[in-house]
């Protein structure tokens, strides 16, 4: 008996122990606070959002107090508490509307979780970040004057900024035109009038955003010209097909339609094409590469215009409709190809429905583009000057035959290239202002 109950006591004493121990590993399992980021990396904040970052893996959260402080001004941003088994968040809150002052602001984040550290308390860690506080935009005052602009054209505006900026330039509906700053200091910014825009819907809006996320508005006046736009009808036939379509199967693998091919090509590869201009489009030199006026393909006839509405028909039913941007001009076959001005290729290779093209960048987002080559003699990254051949005309693409396809962009938007040869309004729009 009296061995049984000290083989019991033993069996509870060691019972007891691993009890001990695992409330202990338990208590002292999770002793740190979870964990506090702040996505401000150059400790300039504003008015807009400010993200914060916090998790704990160990226990989970509990809850979260952020507090901001200047001077006698104290007020809290945010409280809140968690659910069970949350184990990170992203949290936002603004200073907008606090009364802050330009200057020195600390804010205080002080975050707890769920472990039963400190007799259930739970750890708690709290992070003060020392920031700067600007609210105020940057102010733009522009220099230019005039700023007339057609449908489909291109136009110039020159501005100086009172303080540093992270971006600038041009709003136009959904796309933005960058601003460059010049030697002088000032700031230029090319921008278009999209063809497809309707005259109601054209507001460009010249912006600035500063490092803490401020954005200033410049006001200024323009003159939009609205444009009709050329419709042709374009037959598509099965020698066109046979001939062209092949070359493209690869990007359409299954489709054995060579109409269907032709439907693909001209509306996925064309806007996959387009978006590609787009991003060479920004690839671009902060200043002007050109002095004068754009050279024109010289004893070439022009085909097609820009800004022209297609309808595409295959035996007699309309299949599709697509614009045209660029101006086709034709004259022998593989005619040399000359750079319409000074610049730096940012592309020469085979693009989709161009074929063989290069795109030359002449600077603050004006490019010049040249399809549809036989050959081409350049490569990305070479400087060209005005009048260099750069390759021969042809029909790679989708071409029904030899000419060039020009195109102009304004950081990938295309735009009219006939206003780029036309040395007076060159001058008018574009050298004037630059001087």
């Amino acid at each position: 008996m009296k061995s049984f109950l000290r083989k019991t006591g033993f069996l509870l004493t060691a019972l007891l122990v691993v009890l001990l121990i695992s409330a202990i590993v338990m208590y002292f399992r999770d002793t740190d606070g979870p964990q506090i980021s702040l996505a401000s990396e150059s400790g300039l904040v504003s008015a807009r959002p400010i993200s914060i970052e916090i998790g704990d893996e160990g226990s989970a959260l509990k809850n979260l107090q952020v507090v901001v402080q200047q001077g006698d001004l104290r007020k809290v941003l945010l409280a809140k508490e968690y659910e069970p088994e949350v184990q990170s968040s992203r949290e936002t809150v603004t200073l907008k509307g606090v009364g802050l002052k330009d200057g020195t602001i600390q804010l205080t984040v002080v975050a707890g979780d769920r472990s039963i550290y400190h007799f259930g308390a739970g750890n708690q860690s709290e992070q003060v970040f020392s920031l700067t506080f600007d609210g105020t935009p940057p102010r733009l005052n522009v220099l230019s004057r005039a700023h007339n602009i057609n449908q489909g054209g291109s136009a110039l505006i020159i501005y100086d900024i009172a303080e540093d900026v992270e971006k600038t330039g041009m709003r136009v509906g959904e796309t933005f035109f960058p601003g460059y700053q010049l030697d002088s200091g000032s700031y230029a910014c090319l921008f278009a009038f999209p063809h497809d825009m309707a005259e109601s819907d054209f507001t460009p809006t010249l912006v600035a955003v500063d490092r803490a996320g401020n954005e200033g508005r410049g006001g200024f006046y323009y003159h939009a010209n609205t444009r009709r736009f050329r419709h042709d009808r374009i037959n598509i036939s099965d020698n066109f097909l046979a001939a062209k379509m092949p070359q493209f199967e690869q990007y359409f693998p299954g489709v054995d339609s060579l109409v269907e091919i032709f439907l693909k090509v001209n509306r996925e590869l064309r806007a996959e094409n387009r978006r590609a201009l787009r991003d060479y489009g920004l690839q671009t030199l902060p200043s002007p590469q050109w002095t004068e006026s754009f050279e024109r393909m010289a004893r070439a006839a022009s085909k097609a215009q820009f800004g022209e509405k297609r309808s595409y028909f295959y035996k007699g039913e309309k299949i599709d409709e697509q614009t045209h941007l660029g101006v086709d001009l034709a004259s022998i076959s593989q005619a040399p190809i000359l750079a319409a001005n000074h610049g730096r290729v940012v592309f020469a290779d085979f693009m989709g429905i161009y074929g063989n093209c290069v795109i030359v960048d002449h600077g603050l987002g004006l490019q010049s583009l040249y399809a549809h080559l036989t050959s081409y003699n350049v490569e990305a990254g070479q400087e060209v000057r005005k009048n260099e051949q750069i390759g021969t005309s042809g029909a790679t693409g989708m071409a029904g035959g030899d000419h060039l396809h020009l195109g102009m962009t304004l950081s990938g938007v295309p735009v009219n290239p006939v206003e780029w040869w036309d040395a007076q309004w060159l001058q008018n729009n574009i050298t004037e202002k630059l001087k």
